[in-house]
């Protein structure tokens, strides 16, 4: 983003008083509008800035110094600005340490920086509540729509008096005028009892022959309007499907991508192709109950291509992927916890032997009711390893094609229409051209190859999701907004195609803004599957964050598409799942969101199962904030300087974003900073 030119900052100088003597205080210097300002103080000792306790949004420089303080200001406002978007200025300390012959204090100047202001309104579009159409094909139209007669408002009391066979008052209306109003009611053949008093001038005749009786009773000079008395029906929304399972509640995922609304959709069928997802990660948990008849197990295509003798079971390549139990190991199953966020199974299961705490319910899993079924192939070991020519291996597998591992040759029975790979590393494009070749198999097999985008807090683009013809996923977490955030970890750069919910990194930054519960404890913003104790050598269920959990995310909706047939390809998939994600961040694709976050009822065409007004705003640095709106729509948000994205629009598919694609929406673009501090939007007006 440009920074304002340096005319635009500002110069504050405090009060030269002299030698600092303890205790000190300076005076309070504000920088306004401006992205920078300066501060001095006569000085002859040493001194130090106190680093760690300036605020997030203010950086000092220098940090330390000798003589004369001279300090140099600059406030990333971006970084204080809460998500309600409520605080006009910014406020915090600067504490500078000092010492000078024997004598040694601190100073404390009190910095503010206001913020800029957005300003607007969102308001619902007009409703049509009558209109005078036409004859021909639109009246055709308008009388067919369901009506029983017709409503028609006369121009005058007495004219109304005339219609319902009554004496017009003397001198109200001359005697042609008369003649005409009875006239047109009788060629109708309308009797008296068939005519209504609905007061204001209107009457209801009721008729079979509502299109001859819109256009006698429009031709007669007498009559104000004539419409329709037609048949309005009860307008329920669909109500959005709610698993039951014991941990649903804290699988917040679903409920952001308009799972809600994608499930009821289930409901009413339509969901009947049966769709292989390839799992390549850890291999699985068989025998976790809330997995059986998800997966195709050994003999049914599942592999196991790790050739290392040190691979955690001992056993070479063969056909049975389960994610092996070893002498040392604690951890859990990478791949079990992948497998569950996709196909974990709905309702309740029996009792597990030995275990009375244990889940029966457990967790559910993306695909529900459809015919959606994960080839488990392990190629990470135990150690959370795996190598490029496994990973070719895989790959090349799951879509179909022929592999040979020590000297054995193998053909999935199940090709898969999706691959899913939750792996990767910062490794050079060259080392990965193998992989890229194997996703180009398998693209060209009909695969769509989702991959992890990685977990490394930078700009670098990791392998194979960086392939060309991989789908590289981001990870997306909730901000307390209305719109989600760009997880911190997850990687950013030009291949980066979609974004899913990876969940907070809990260990730099915990949130806690989903909602859930667990022991009566608010549970952090984590993505919550299925997995394996392997100290007590029995399932378990658990959260983690990462890209890792994101990609099972967008394969799992791209299989929902193939199963119900919205889709029936890899190439289609894909632009199915891009021309209805979310955008977020800075408008259009961009290196951190791709496209933007999935969504499952944009994607799916789902039922709407709520019908809410509201306001989200987002800025092109991935924030994400949540002005109130008052009672008649508007809004007053203190930002920080950003071009923001903003949109009014309807909440259609639950899940608590406003103006998606394929709901009504109004947007509009902003720019705040030094040089534009205050922005009045307007109405914002949702239209599909």
């Amino acid at each position: 983003m440009k920074r304002v030119p340096a005319l635009l900052t500002v110069a504050l100088l405090a009060a030269a008083c002299g030698p600092l003597t303890p205790p000190a205080s300076g005076p309070t210097v504000p920088l306004g509008q401006a992205l920078t300002g300066q501060v001095s103080q006569p000085f002859g000792g040493t001194w130090a800035v106190e680093q760690k306790s300036l605020p997030a949004w203010l950086t000092v420089s220098p940090g330390s110094g000798t003589g004369r303080i001279g300090l140099t200001l600059t406030a990333d406002r971006a970084q204080g600005t809460p998500t309600a978007a409520d605080q006009r200025t910014l406020s915090g300390q600067v504490t500078v340490t000092w010492t000078e012959g024997t004598q040694s204090g601190k100073t404390t100047w009190t910095v503010t920086a206001d913020q800029y202001t957005l300003t607007g309104r969102v308001v619902d579009a007009a409703r049509v509540q009558g209109a005078d159409v036409g004859g021909g094909a639109a009246l055709r139209a308008q009388s067919q729509v369901g009506a029983r007669g017709v409503i028609v408002k006369y121009r005058s009391a007495a004219a109304q008096a005339v219609a319902l066979g009554r004496t017009a008052p003397a001198g109200t209306l001359s005697d042609a005028a008369q003649s005409t109003t009875r006239g047109t009611l009788a060629r109708l053949n309308v009797p008296r009892g068939a005519l209504d008093d609905l007061g204001g001038r209107r009457i209801r005749l009721e008729t079979p022959d509502v299109e001859g009786a819109l256009l006698a009773l429009r031709s007669d000079p007498n009559v104000e309007y004539a419409v329709p008395n037609a048949i309005l029906h009860a307008q329920a929304l669909a109500a959005p499907l709610v698993p039951t399972d014991q941990y649903a509640g804290l699988q917040w995922a679903y409920k952001l991508l308009g799972y809600g609304a994608a499930w009821r959709d289930m409901e009413a069928g339509g969901y009947t192709r049966p769709v292989t997802v390839a799992v390549v990660d850890t291999g699985v948990r068989f025998d976790h109950p809330d997995l059986q008849g998800a997966l195709y197990g050994p003999g049914e295509g599942a592999l196991d291509v790790l050739t290392s003798p040190s691979n955690g079971d001992g056993d070479g390549p063969d056909t049975d992927p389960t994610d092996p139990n070893t002498p040392t190991r604690s951890s859990g199953s990478h791949g079990t916890h992948v497998t569950g966020i996709i196909a974990a199974r709905w309702g309740s299961f029996a009792p597990i032997a030995g275990c009375p705490a244990c889940s029966t319910s457990g967790v559910v899993g993306a695909a529900y009711k459809a015919p959606v079924k994960v080839l488990p192939i392990r190629v990470i070991d135990t150690a959370g390893d795996a190598e490029v020519a496994d990973v070719v291996n895989a790959v090349r597998y799951a879509a179909g094609l022929e592999i040979t591992l020590a000297g054995r040759t193998y053909k999935n029975p199940h090709p898969a229409q999706v691959i899913n790979l939750s792996l990767g590393g910062d490794v050079d494009a060259k080392t990965a051209q193998p992989m890229c070749e194997a996703v180009a198999d398998a693209t060209r097999a009909g695969a769509l190859v989702v991959v992890a985008a990685g977990n490394g807090y930078g700009t670098t683009p990791y392998y194979p999701a960086a392939c060309e013809g991989a789908v590289a996923v981001g990870a997306v977490t909730l901000s307390g907004a209305s719109a989600p955030v760009h997880a911190p970890y997850s990687n950013s750069y030009p291949q980066v195609m979609l974004s899913a919910p990876g969940g907070a990194d809990i260990n730099r930054a915990p949130t806690f803004f989903n909602g859930g519960k667990l022991n009566d404890a608010p549970y952090p913003d984590e993505i919550f599957s299925t997995d394996w104790d392997y100290v007590k050598d029995q399932p378990m269920y658990q959260s983690y964050a990462g890209t890792s959990q994101a990609a099972p995310q967008v394969s799992a909706l791209a299989a929902l598409l193939l199963s119900k047939g919205v889709t029936q390809g890899r190439d289609d998939t894909l632009a199915r799942l891009t021309a209805t994600a979310t955008d977020l961040g800075a408008r259009g694709r961009d290196d951190a969101f791709g496209y933007g976050m999935i969504n499952a009822a944009a994607a799916l065409g789902a039922p709407a199962v709520s019908d809410a007004l509201g306001l989200r705003v987002q800025g092109s640095r991935g924030q994400a904030f949540q002005p109130a709106l008052d009672a008649l729509g508007r809004f007053t948000a203190y930002l920080p300087d950003d071009t923001f994205q903003v949109v009014g629009g309807r909440d259609r598919d639950g899940n608590g974003i406003y103006g998606e694609t394929s709901e009504p929406r109004a947007e509009r673009q902003a720019a705040l900073g030094p040089a534009n501090p205050q922005v009045d939007l307007g109405d914002l007006t949702p239209a599909p």
